[in-house]
This record gives structure tokens, sequence and C-alpha cells, in this order.
């Protein structure tokens, strides 16, 4: 396929270019005041209805209405950047600068840049599914998707100040270390063969033209787009079903039937907090205030983190979204391997503390 532009292609190109410039300034002005007036946007929602924040349903409804605009917000903004991006990099080149010269480099990278941007689990998948359209290795992506919900500067800051800076650097570490070898074992098990079929064809770089090296940037702005229209024309059902499912849980899960259950006796209360944190949904900011809570009511903290980890690193309405990207044998994998780095944080906090 012949890939290079006309003349007369290249000077429509340029005319455009300006049109585009134009538009995207218009649209991020809107984005950003989207973005920062989802509270009031939820707020406005919920004053409609005959509920508030104080009862199950009211906060149920607040939830959705807040999370589903900025999922949806950021899933737009970053695939159309990746998109831009992708067209400067070929695959190969994007995968041996994220992969790096030495084993874990990548991964270790990836999880650093997980830990300074402040997601929940499902608002990190837009960016892990920017990663994996640019090429970037699997095991790399799964490292940035564990630790950005799990490890970040909200989380580190609020237990710092609740528990004490042994406390938050001991669960900085082990964040850090599930998410690099997570990721590291993900990677060397070679299963990019279970990823959904239209992100394999992006992954491999099939849908990118040969030479991108002369593409104008209105040829680099339409890829942009293209991203946005095929990955979020596919993704976007299960992200509303994804959050619906969160909100429930987040309006109507009681703590004190969790306390119960979340004792430091048993061996088996970290298991349990983990496969009762999983059908729960929030970001680690949210989780923090319940995990004092529930220590307050006799929790033991190892096990309250091993809930808190499953919640922010394992939470359904993300494997619901995920579902759209990876195939069940994929997801199966990432909850297996991170639910034993999960499991052995609860079992040595409560050994230790």
């Amino acid at each position: 396929m012949n890939n290079s532009i006309s003349p007369e292609l290249s000077r429509l190109s340029d005319h455009r270019t300006p049109l585009w410039l134009a538009g995207i300034a218009v649209f991020t002005v809107i984005w950003f005041a989207a973005y920062t007036h989802l509270t009031g946007f939820a707020d406005f929602i919920l004053s409609l209805t005959p509920w508030d924040r104080s009862s199950h349903t009211g906060e149920a409804i607040h939830f959705f209405f807040y999370d589903t605009p900025k999922v949806l917000l950021l899933l737009v903004g970053i695939v159309f950047l990746m998109g831009i991006v992708q067209t400067f990099f070929a695959p190969e080149k994007t995968r041996a600068l994220l992969a790096g010269r030495r084993l874990g480099v990548g991964n270790t990278m990836a999880a650093l840049l997980g830990i300074v941007t402040p997601f929940c689990s499902c608002s990190a998948v837009p960016l892990f599914i920017g990663f994996l359209s640019a090429g970037v290795p699997l095991g790399i992506t799964f490292s940035f998707l564990i630790a950005a919900p799990m490890v970040n500067e909200i989380a580190l800051v609020l237990l710092f100040g609740m528990f004490g800076w042994k406390v938050a650097g001991l669960y900085l570490l082990l964040g850090l270390g599930i998410a690099i070898f997570a990721g590291l074992i993900i990677g060397k098990l070679n299963m990019e063969k279970y990823l959904q079929d239209w992100v394999r064809d992006m992954h491999s770089g099939a849908e990118l033209p040969s030479d991108t090296s002369t593409m104008s940037w209105d040829g680099r702005f339409m890829e942009g787009w293209k991203h946005v229209k095929e990955i979020v024309g596919k993704v976007w059902p299960y992200i509303l079903i994804g959050i619906s499912v969160g909100a429930l849980i987040h309006g109507f899960v009681p703590e004190d039937f969790m306390a119960s259950f979340m004792g430091k006796e048993a061996w088996w209360s970290v298991p349990a907090a983990v496969v009762m944190g999983v059908p729960m949904y929030t970001n680690a900011a949210g989780v923090i205030p319940v995990v004092e809570a529930l220590i307050g009511k006799g929790a033991a903290l190892g096990t309250t983190l091993a809930f808190m980890m499953s919640v922010i690193a394992l939470s359904l309405p993300e494997m619901l979204i995920l579902r759209k990207v990876l195939k069940a044998r994929l997801i199966a994998t990432f909850v297996g391997v991170v639910a034993s780095g999960i499991l052995l944080v609860g079992f040595l906090f409560n050994i230790i503390l």
C-alpha cells in the first residue's frame, strides 16, 4: 500500500489543520470545564430526585452520575492523545522504549507512572487501553493498571496521617512490588493471544500506516479521532454496566457487616476480606476512610489493607470494563496473580504489626 501524500492532498491537509486546532482548543476548554464540575453535575442530578446523599439510594445515584462522565471524559481524552502519539512512534520503537534494556525496567517505569496518577481502577482502564493501542508490551500495561489505583499520593498521605510513616512506607513498597512483579509474570506468560481481537490488531500495529514520518498534522488528528470512535464505541456499554454495579455496592453495602469477618484470629479472614473487596468499587481516597472505620470496629490492619487493595485493584466493575478488552483467561490470570500478592500483604501486615 502506498502511503505517500500527494501535493494537492498535502495542501488540503495544511488548510484543515487550523480548523482542527481551533476545534481541539474549544473541546479542551469544554473538557476541563466538565471535568472540574463533576460533583456539581452529580449534585444537580440528585436534586431532581426525591433522595439525598444521606440515603443509600441517593449515594448510589450520586456515585453513578459522578463516575460515569468522569471515566468517559478520561477515555475520550486519553485515547485521542494516544492516537496522535502513536503516529510519531512505530509500535516496535514504543515497545523498546518502555520495555527497557534490563528485565523489569519498563514495569518499574509503568508502576511509578501509576503512582503519580490518582486514578481509580476504572479510570485507569482508558490509559491501559491507550498503552495497548500504542504497542506497549502487555505485562508493562498491567504494571500500570495495578499501580495506578492501588498506590497513589492521596492514599499514601491519608495512610501516613492515620497510621504513621511505617505503615505508609510499607504499603508503598509492597504495592509497588505487586504491580511490578505481577506485570513481569503476566508478561512472561506471553498472553497477548488472550487480548480481544480488535485490541490485538491495534497492539500489533496492523492499523497504522507503514510510514508515519511524513504524515501531516491533519492526518495525525484524524488518527486520534479514529481511535476515539473505534475504542470508545466498543467500550462504553461495559463502562456503564461496571459503574452501575459499583454504584449499587457503594451505596448499599454496610460497614458493620464487613468488620465482623475481618478479625485477626482466623487465618481465613484475609482471603475472606479479599473476596468481599472484589465486588466493591471506589478509589483509594474513598476507601481509606472506610478502612479507618473498619479498624475502629476491631478489624485487623493487615486484613483491612488486603480488603482495601482488592477493592481498588480488583474491583468487579473494572473486570466488567476489561472484559471488552481482554478475554476471560487473561482476566482470570490477572486476578489470580494480583490476588496472590494482596494475600501476601495481608498476612505480612498481620504478622509484623
